[in-house]
């Protein structure tokens, strides 16, 4: 238990930086069809933000608010001013979220350096936690809570809210939506404004934990993808549980088998889709 316990916990904490990052990339798939590759990027800039506005202002609060409205607003910018010109169109929306994603590397690059940046977390959530017989970081276990609070918020915003019936209706049928004088257009710029906002959130949340550091986003990225193509893409319930199979398994994974980490990360994924091609929650 001494070896297992922290291992098991260590991939809880980085399921729920998983979860937060691929939640917002399948509502924006599920919504508007869009496959973000900048999407890693969102979370890269929303850790520099957060490490930026943390160390000009001492607020820890602060800095995670930052990181996560700048992404949404970014996100804001992105669908209105040049994502919709592309609805529905796979290859263009690829390539225009691909190159958005170079250029936010290199402006993190220009503007922070090279050099790997961590933040420090503050003195409430540093230290370690007694939890039987081994003790765990206070700051993991933060986001552990983070992490679970806004999995249920997203759960009572999209199943139990007038919104999250019209975000149900778009994606089943966007045009009888319209035809019924839902204005899907102001919905797709909130929506993905939304998704960056989760994703500038998780970025912001793991400045103390993982940090930030140039390649972030590519580095992070596929994991979110492992996450939605085992859950299923545009569904919340398979972001999370795909969070926490793809966070325990890499950590038990990098611990039994360091030089087969990614065989045992991704041939679930395989196995999943040569089963189901939808994913497990996905929708045929």
């Amino acid at each position: 238990m001494d070896y297992w316990g922290p291992q098991l916990l260590n991939g809880l904490s980085f399921g729920s930086l998983l979860f937060l990052l691929s939640s917002g990339f399948t509502l924006a798939f599920g919504l508007m069809k869009v496959v973000n590759i900048a999407h890693g990027s969102f979370y890269m800039l929303g850790a520099y933000i957060a490490l930026w506005v943390v160390k000009l202002s001492g607020y820890f609060v602060l800095g995670i608010i930052a990181g996560a409205l700048t992404v949404a607003l970014i996100g804001v910018v992105t669908e209105e001013l040049l994502l919709k010109r592309f609805h529905l169109q796979d290859l263009p929306q690829i390539l225009l979220t691909m190159g958005l994603a170079y250029i936010i590397a290199e402006t993190t690059l220009i503007v922070w350096g090279g050099n790997p940046m961590v933040m420090a977390a503050p003195k409430w959530l540093r230290g370690a936690v007694e939890l039987g017989p081994v003790y765990y970081p206070k700051y993991r276990l933060f986001v552990i809570s983070v992490a679970a609070v806004v999995a249920l918020a997203l759960w009572l915003l999209l199943a139990r809210s007038r919104i999250g019936a019209i975000v149900r209706a778009c994606v089943d049928d966007e045009e009888m939506a319209s035809a019924m004088k839902i204005n899907t257009r102001v919905l797709f710029v909130v929506m993905f404004g939304f998704s960056g906002l989760l994703a500038g959130l998780g970025g912001a949340i793991s400045a103390p934990y993982v940090g930030a550091y140039p390649g972030l986003d590519f580095e992070i990225l596929p994991m979110a993808l492992v996450v939605c193509i085992l859950g299923g893409l545009g569904s919340l319930g398979g972001a999370f549980f795909g969070s926490l199979f793809v966070g325990i398994t890499d950590a038990l994974g990098k611990a039994l088998f360091p030089e087969l980490s990614y065989f045992t990360l991704f041939v679930p994924m395989i196995i999943v889709l040569a089963i189901k091609p939808t994913g497990l929650f996905g929708r045929e």
